[in-house]
């Protein structure tokens, strides 16, 4: 197999990934800004296909109708260059002073109207440049104080934008669809819709709620103590899985965005068993930062990684999938009876009850003895991942 990705792999990269200069709240940049036309350049010489962007990556901050027009007329140039596509954009709404308190669910009315107007802003560039996916971050919409936020209330408004921008790309006629963008904490203490769970119950109590669905991140779902690769099979089960980012963490501590399959790997192995199994066709997103050590040879390596550690990830998946051993243990473990509904073809509830075996005859002892074969499976699955077989 080769590790060099094409187009044809669908790895994309955030302007802010690649971009990131390497500050922090202890440190300051350690890598000058880039102009985001170059970024799409490079990554196009590695192999990806497609660039995101929030808003403020692409147009600074305050720029005005003229200076904006200019940085996205050299964005269009490069990507027409290159051949790269736009599959996602998003808002900003967690940088500027104004946003303290959060975007949808700032206790100011007026905060929250300009964020909804920033946000239709950046949704009608999105679709301009073709992108079918709109991710929204609530990464200042939650508190650390009890007393300072209604959450039934600010749920209320968190609604409430939703909806108002379901209406405006339904009535301007978009193919774009909203992912949530689940996260428990950092920067503000506590955020609203902090894992895949909870942004799929928010989801269902939406207006239009076949246009939301969700992008869970690696490091985000970990920082919560979870398995991410059991919340991407819930969103796969659901329907709902509209995008995803891809980086690396280890464990739960602040958000490290590391490049994809540094940190857990036995995760990151699974995760990407479970998209090539599944059919998730989808672009394979990295969310990662570039650490503030490295020079852009550095970023641009580390960018490398990111989508070689994915290739060689689906390479050890495909080839554990394929191991006759692998499906003897798999049978032994009992995987295909699991696929069988516990009632029968066409049997009722009054079937299941009249059964003596499911119940008054059962021996739940002999039961209660049987081995699940989970070790050899489990050690099966190393040996692939390490490159002990196959």
């Amino acid at each position: 197999m080769s590790y060099q990705p094409t187009p044809d792999d669908k790895f994309s990269f955030g302007l802010w990934t690649v971009g990131w200069q390497g500050r922090d709240p202890f440190g300051d940049a350690t890598r000058a800004a880039i102009d985001p036309a170059e970024s799409v350049r490079r990554l196009a010489d590695l192999g990806a296909y497609g660039v995101t962007f929030h808003d403020d990556d692409l147009i600074p901050f305050g720029s005005s109708d003229t200076e904006r027009e200019a940085h996205i007329k050299r964005f269009r140039e490069a990507l027409d260059a290159t051949g790269l596509i736009v599959p996602m954009a998003t808002t900003n709404l967690f940088t500027h002073p104004v946003f303290k308190d959060g975007g949808f669910t700032s206790n100011d009315r007026d905060v929250r109207r300009y964020a909804l107007r920033k946000t239709i802003r950046n949704i009608d560039l999105a679709a301009e440049l073709g992108a079918r996916t709109y991710v929204a971050w609530g990464g200042r919409e939650g508190a650390e104080s009890g007393a300072a936020k209604d959450v039934r209330v600010a749920l209320d408004r968190l609604k409430e934008a939703f909806d108002v921008l379901g209406e405006y790309v339904t009535e301007k006629g978009y193919d774009l669809r909203f992912a949530l963008e689940p996260k428990p904490n950092e920067p503000r203490g506590d955020i609203l819709l902090p894992t895949v769970g909870h942004a799929l119950a928010f989801i269902e109590r939406l207006e239009r709620p076949e246009l939301y669905g969700v992008n869970p991140e690696v490091g985000h779902e970990q920082m919560a103590g979870l398995n991410f690769a059991h919340g991407i099979a819930q969103a796969l089960w659901a329907g709902k899985l509209f995008h995803i980012d891809l980086n690396g963490q280890s464990g739960i501590k602040y958000d490290q965005d590391l490049r994809f399959g540094a940190g857990d790997l036995r995760s990151a192995f699974w995760l990407v068993d479970l998209l090539e199994t599944a059919g998730y066709d989808g672009p394979r997103h990295f969310d990662f930062k570039p650490p503030r050590t490295e020079d852009y040879d550095g970023v641009w390596e580390s960018a490398a990684g990111c989508m070689r550690n994915y290739l060689l990830l689906k390479e050890r998946a495909a080839a554990f999938r394929a191991d006759p051993e692998v499906q003897e243990a798999l049978r032994a473990s009992r995987l295909d009876e699991l696929a069988r509904p516990t009632l029968g073809e066409g049997e009722t509830l009054a079937g299941l009850l009249a059964d003596r075996n499911a119940f008054e005859s059962f021996d739940v002892d002999a039961a209660a003895q049987r081995g699940m074969a989970f070790e050899r499976l489990d050690q099966l699955a190393m040996d692939h991942l390490l490159g002990a077989r196959g």
